[in-house]
């Protein structure tokens, strides 16, 4: 999962931080106990669903809130 997480960062730029790998790893985590396996798996969904460091902030409208 962690290498899900690094995919993110790596796709978006971003230098990882406390924060946004917090964030994202809670999510892989939960991505997982959905159903998803694989390293590709949960780093394309976090990468739709996270979109950029914005995404990870902890006030922000998840993707739920969002739609």
């Amino acid at each position: 999962m962690s290498e899900a997480v690094q995919a993110w960062h790596r796709h978006y730029g971003i230098i990882p931080n406390e924060q946004s790998t917090s964030v994202l790893c809670l999510a892989a985590i939960e991505l997982y106990n959905e159903g998803y396996r694989s390293l590709d798996e949960i780093a394309a969904m976090l990468i739709s669903t996270y979109v950029g460091q914005e995404a990870t902030r902890v006030n922000a409208p998840t993707s739920a809130a969002v739609h």
